[in-house]
């Protein structure tokens, strides 16, 4: 079979696999002189930086334990387990994740992982059997904030699941981890057709009759603008900053506010600030009320 390859092909080879080898004829005796030996391979065009950038992000994340790449127990976005369908879209189109916890009491007791496909069929009112989430949900994967996250991404490799629940030493939820934050550890932030710029944070989307989703940094001005609103933005800037003021304190998820007849609900926010709220318009008059 070699005879088939070209000369110059074998010699590109050859030449390729010597420099390799002899990067590591010295046998590295520590861990800051590997990175040296890579950082030398790509100095001599063994690797390029990208190549040599993934390498160290190996290294670095078999020193990681889960509770350093998990999500916060505060960021979480989980959702109930007694939600009506309606209730279930409007969180997983404000959050445009595609898996969720599904909580009973709160997010220490969690039912189990739904996948965001898997609600489709009843968004659409495609399917006439009754809903019932318990159903839908898939088992949720339990580990705790010690497990090195290395040992994880293999798992999440051989068992096929993307997603998993973090317990602190006394078993409550502390986080969750996907196999995206551990990708992100090697390769870098990985941004996907969800993922906002400044230029969408501003955005205002309709979910529903008389229902939106915006982000709580959304200027007060576009606000008005959008609903004929005329509340100040001489204090605060933003919605969030609106929102968070007329509660008197920093909200958490699900909690509601009415100020001048527009109900104000959080759908997520982290333990600084506001990010996703939902917006319920009063019903306008009807005809017979304007008669």
């Amino acid at each position: 079979m070699s005879d088939d390859i070209p000369p110059s092909t074998n010699a590109q080879k050859k030449g390729w696999l010597e420099k390799f080898s002899q990067l590591f004829q010295g046998e590295p005796q520590s861990r800051d002189e590997l990175v040296d030996v890579i950082h030398d391979a790509e100095l001599r065009e063994v690797i390029s930086e990208d190549t040599r950038e993934m390498i160290k992000g190996v290294l670095e994340v078999s020193d990681l334990r889960v509770r350093d790449i998990m999500i916060p127990r505060a960021q979480i976005v989980a959702l109930k387990i007694d939600n009506t369908v309606e209730e279930l879209l409007a969180t997983v189109i404000g959050s445009a994740h595609s898996r969720f916890p599904v909580v009973n009491e709160d997010k220490d007791h969690i039912e189990g992982i739904l996948l965001a496909k898997d609600l489709l069929q009843y968004g659409f009112k495609n399917n006439d059997e009754p809903f019932s989430l318990a159903q839908v949900i898939r088992p949720a994967v339990v580990v705790p904030e010690s497990k090195r996250v290395d040992v994880l991404l293999k798992e999440f490799r051989s068992q096929r699941y993307h997603m998993a629940i973090v317990v602190d030493e006394y078993g409550g939820v502390s986080g969750l981890v996907t196999i995206e934050d551990i990708l992100e550890e090697i390769v870098g932030e990985i941004e996907d057709e969800f993922d906002h710029d400044s230029a969408e944070e501003t955005e205002i989307r309709k979910v529903g009759k008389q229902i939106y989703m915006l982000k709580a940094l959304t200027p007060i001005e576009d606000f008005n603008e959008t609903f004929g609103t005329q509340f100040s933005d001489e204090e605060f800037d933003t919605v969030g900053g609106l929102v968070s003021h007329a509660f008197g304190h920093l909200p958490e998820r699900n909690e509601k506010i009415t100020i001048d007849d527009i109900e104000f609900k959080v759908i997520s926010a982290d333990t600084r600030r506001l990010v996703q709220l939902r917006v319920k318009l009063p019903e306008p008059p009807s005809e017979d009320d304007n008669a």
